[in-house]
């Protein structure tokens, strides 16, 4: 892609950017919070990823569920004929493509269809199949920050130091993955912004990535349009704007 440099990236299996890659996210989904319904179609969804390229992503994200606070699951054959279809689709345009989902075999047959990395908001905890399988692909895996679905009391976590518990929880979370089999050099991190976690518990740790790069790991910084965004452009006491009224501050970010 234009946008790649031929230096190696410390994140094997991928062509390293001279500046902060940019990810475009492909939602084929009727109820994701930003842009629900809009690229549900495979051929609307595959247009989409080209065009987010066109205007500058250097990879498309695409997911097939929402992760929203109280969405419901979809099955697995459901999300299979949501997924793999644009997958390959991008994929067969040259398009570096990232399969966001929390099945192993979701993962697999996206990989197969042209993937080059998995982003698994679980960091494979919902799915035990989900890092042998990875590993056995040698395939880069996003491990999010992660404390469960968004229902319940999982909607609004509650930190004594967010920053602190974040990354010894990623940690945690790194050494599972690495000791079941996925290489060191195909890890990225993600503080999971918006997942159990308020608007300042999201402030505070995109004021301190550093301490999250300390892990020695590439960082995945996904805001795009989020809620916590809605909080910084409203106030304290005005109601936010709707997601797609968020993009300048996604871009700030």
């Amino acid at each position: 892609m234009s946008k790649q440099t031929g230096r190696r990236h410390p994140l094997a299996g991928l062509t390293a950017w001279d500046r902060c890659a940019v990810m475009g996210v492909v939602n084929v989904t009727p109820d994701s919070f930003s842009d629900g319904g809009r690229f549900f179609d495979t051929t609307a969804a595959i247009k989409h990823g080209l065009d987010l390229v066109a205007e500058g992503a250097d990879l498309v994200d695409v997911g097939g569920e929402s992760t929203r606070p109280g969405a419901t699951r979809v099955d697995e054959d459901e999300e299979l004929r949501r997924v793999v279809p644009v997958v390959r689709g991008l994929a067969s345009e040259g398009v570096t493509v990232s399969v966001d989902t929390m099945r192993a075999s979701v993962a697999e047959q996206a990989l197969a269809a042209g993937a080059a990395l998995v982003n698994d908001v679980s960091g494979g905890l919902a799915d035990p199949r989900m890092i042998p399988v990875v590993a056995d692909a040698g395939a880069p895996f996003v491990v999010m920050h992660w404390r469960g679905l968004l229902e319940g009391g999982n909607v609004r976590g509650t930190y004594d130091d967010v920053v602190t518990e974040v990354v010894d929880e990623l940690h945690a979370r790194v050494q599972a993955v690495l000791d079941g089999g996925i290489a060191p050099e195909h890890v990225v991190v993600d503080p999971g912004l918006g997942f159990s976690k308020d608007a300042e518990h999201d402030l505070v740790l995109l004021a301190h990535l550093d301490r999250l790069l300390a892990l020695g790991h590439p960082v995945l910084v996904a805001a795009s349009r989020k809620r916590f965004l809605g909080r910084v452009l409203a106030g304290p006491e005005a109601t936010p704007p709707p997601a797609r009224e968020r993009d300048a501050a996604t871009a700030a970010v």
